[in-house]
């Protein structure tokens, strides 16, 4: 049910494909054109009132990016598809700071479009994409400039064509037939779904897999941050645009993804976590995430500040 949640860890595309092509020249340039043909999604979604003026990637202007773990089982309708992780980030070049939200997906929120409060992650099955992002909106009272979405097949390859991540555990625990050892441990592409999958073992629930999904995210994209010794090899590059344009979509182009290979690295690398609190309730048989209003709203403020807005 979870292991979909980080299939959204693909800001790591903006580093590892663009280092790909600076670094192995025009075969990587053609490869990389093709594969922007197939991810790039266009929807339905005007800019927002939280977001009018214009950004400037090439001024290094702050932005924010939607991460989104997307669940369509096939043969299912789309009343089965799920947003499971979403992860909102806000980038500022001149902080040289990015800062990382989990929004649990049992939160209960305003669904904007649909007409009534549900599960924030129940968005995507009633509007896709755009619903998802105005819901988003809506719920941090932040703007959403980009998104980036990626299926769990898609994820577990990008682990695997930057041939793994270093993270460091807290505790000992098994998931999936792997067994993970405390301390500095090393993670494929399985093994990464398995170690964000695992909830019932850790004293901190949900909250401890969130903590988990962000620890991955962070890994790969200080991975893609520094990959030019791998990158240079075509094998892995071809692998890992295979894997993207496959499994990825973006409203991100070329241009704002070299703009963001150029001038947000630095920010990527100085993260500061948030987590949604709050509490957990019972409704009609039905969990739900209840967050905390006062807390709600120092989160807002704080991400709005880091974006160089002030809140509503």
């Amino acid at each position: 049910m979870n292991r979909d949640m980080l299939k959204k860890i693909v800001l790591i595309v903006v580093t590892v494909l663009v280092v790909g092509i600076v670094t192995t020249g025009s075969y990587a340039w053609n490869l990389f054109t093709s594969a922007m043909t197939d991810i790039q999604e266009e929807i339905d979604y005007k800019k927002t009132e939280k977001r009018l003026q214009n950004i400037d990637l090439a001024e290094g202007d702050p932005i924010s990016v939607l991460l989104m773990g997307i669940d369509e089982p096939e043969g299912k309708k789309d009343i089965y598809r799920r947003s499971d992780t979403l992860i909102y980030l806000t980038l500022n070049p001149d902080t040289k700071s990015t800062h990382m939200v989990s929004i649990p997906r049992d939160t209960l929120t305003e669904i904007v479009g649909h007409g009534k409060k549900d599960k924030i992650n129940h968005s995507y099955a009633f509007g896709g994409t755009a619903m998802t992002l105005r819901t988003v909106e809506k719920f941090l009272n932040a703007p959403v400039d980009y998104f980036v979405k990626v299926d769990m097949k898609g994820f577990q390859d990008i682990v695997d064509a930057v041939d793994g991540i270093e993270v460091t555990n807290s505790f000992e625990f098994t998931q999936d037939d792997f067994t993970f050892e405390k301390g500095p441990i090393h993670l494929g592409g399985e093994e990464a779904l398995s170690y964000i999958r695992m909830r019932k073992e850790d004293p901190k629930g949900d909250f401890g897999r969130q903590k988990r999904q962000r620890q991955v995210i962070q890994a790969l994209l200080e991975k893609g941050s520094t990959l030019p010794g791998l990158t240079s090899s075509i094998t892995n590059l071809e692998e890992i645009i295979t894997s993207v344009s496959g499994s990825v979509r973006t409203n991100l182009g070329l241009k704002e993804m070299w703009d963001i290979q150029s001038n947000y690295v630095d920010a990527l690398r100085h993260i500061k976590e948030h987590e949604i609190e709050g509490k957990e309730t019972k409704e009609s048989k039905v969990f739900y995430y209840i967050p905390d209003d006062e807390k709600m709203k120092q989160l807002s403020k704080d991400l709005n500040e880091q974006l160089g807005r002030s809140g509503e």
